[in-house]
């Protein structure tokens, strides 16, 4: 669903990225961990079309997307949760919901995402800035999903929830992935992540230092000390 080849990139004349190389298939999650300024959260921006300078490509389900601006890229089936500001706080459940564009079948859509999220639907009317971290996040979620993404990008998203809402946060990844959709997933929680992922990568400098099936990067010692914490 997702290619990555040779992204290098940045803000000003600065590269973040170096030179990254990622696949992603269909109803499989790859988490992205490392420490902190190895270019996690630049790595979303390049994939969702936000980092103003890129060289290398970007492709979706083969087609060359890397010039291709945000909206055409979320129109195109990529979804986007940013780590923060990730919500518009005076509009209300419903109508962050709503803003969306390119949802045929709106009304219909909006009624079966509260369905799936019951925290939102008991306060669809609420404004969004009275939410708890944890219900902001999940709109969100929701909101990224209303247009049915054949990939989404999930940048930090358990950052600041409670430990309760971390393994729901999880679990409703893992479910997601289960129905077809590509989940690229930066995450500190590393070893929470990669418990629920089929592969993991991990950026050191805007590279990748390790990458592979999930289980083996879980026992690398290498990883463990450097980059996933102590087991």
């Amino acid at each position: 669903m997702l290619t990555i080849e040779n992204l290098a990139g940045g803000y000003g004349e600065v590269n973040i990225l170096n030179g990254i190389d990622l696949t992603l298939a269909a109803g499989e999650i790859l988490t992205v961990a490392g420490t902190n300024g190895a270019g996690k959260s630049t790595l979303a921006k390049a994939v969702v079309g936000l980092l103003p300078r890129v060289t290398g490509r970007v492709l979706l389900s083969g087609e060359d997307i890397t010039r291709m601006p945000a909206e055409r890229r979320a129109r195109a089936g990529i979804g986007y949760v940013p780590q923060v500001a990730n919500v518009f706080p005076s509009l209300s459940i419903t109508e962050n919901l709503a803003v969306v564009e390119g949802v045929s079948d709106q009304k219909a859509r909006i009624a079966e995402l509260l369905e799936m999220f019951p925290a939102l639907a008991e306060r669809r009317r609420s404004r969004a800035g009275s939410l708890s971290g944890g219900e902001r996040q999940q709109l969100a979620f929701a909101r990224a999903l209303m247009t049915r993404p054949t990939v989404i990008v999930l940048d930090e998203p358990t950052a600041a929830l409670s430990p309760a809402m971390v393994g729901e946060s999880f679990a409703r990844i893992a479910a997601l992935a289960k129905t077809g959709t590509a989940v690229l997933l930066i995450e500190q929680r590393a070893r929470q992540a990669l418990a629920i992922s089929a592969r993991g990568a991990i950026l050191d400098g805007g590279k990748v230092a390790l990458s592979g099936e999930a289980g083996p990067l879980l026992a690398d010692e290498r990883a463990a000390k450097l980059y996933l914490g102590q087991a």
